[in-house]
């Protein structure tokens, strides 16, 4: 199987090597500080979430015609069911 990375030659990796030497902002990481890496997935946490994850049940017709206005129908079924919230003030 061939490798989809080009390895640098020796001259290019002093090269690259000799830029992150000379950049303040920028240093190789120990082999420690790399095992800490993790992939980054998902939304960051929030300290004051202003969502909540659910699960809903929808008519399939319901449903349908969100989707069929393309992505970001989860966010338009939000804004409809706040627009009915205010006009439809639950007393409790």
């Amino acid at each position: 199987m061939k490798s989809r990375f080009i390895t640098p030659t020796a001259e290019e990796e002093a090269q690259i090597n000799k830029g992150i030497a000379q950049d303040p902002d920028t240093y190789e990481l120990t082999d420690e500080e790399f095992k800490q890496l993790r992939p980054f997935r998902g939304r960051p946490p929030s300290a004051t979430p202003i969502k909540q994850m659910t699960t809903i049940r929808l008519d399939a017709e319901v449903l349908h015609a969100f989707k069929a206005q393309g992505p970001g129908w989860q966010t338009r079924i939000n804004e409809a069911l706040k627009h009915y919230l205010k006009e439809h003030p639950i007393v409790l």
